[in-house]
């Protein structure tokens, strides 16, 4: 009978002694995923970031796209006016 109980403490005592090691690595293992939980939220804010400042480099892309088709259409009816009066003067 003193085996058993000595058996069954020495049981008792490896089981708690894996159970601690099993809950240290649990923690290390929770401490890893908050770490990794902190760096997709930080690689999400970035790419937002990223994002915006995209979107923002394409408006004004669009808006100086603009600008030089107008100034080109510009350059073209000065061109076209300059053609006339050129003409014109020639005739008289």
């Amino acid at each position: 009978m003193k085996k058993v109980i000595k058996l069954s403490m020495i049981a008792l005592v490896a089981s708690l002694a894996v159970g601690c090691a099993s809950t240290s690595d649990i923690e290390n293992l929770q401490s890893q995923v908050d770490g990794l939980k902190t760096s997709v939220a930080q690689a999400s804010a970035d790419a937002a970031s990223a994002k915006s400042a995209a979107d923002s480099a394409s408006s004004q892309a669009a808006a100086a796209e603009a600008a030089a088709n107008r100034a080109a259409q510009y350059a073209q009816d000065t061109n076209s006016k300059l053609d006339s009066m050129f003409k014109k003067s020639m005739m008289k």
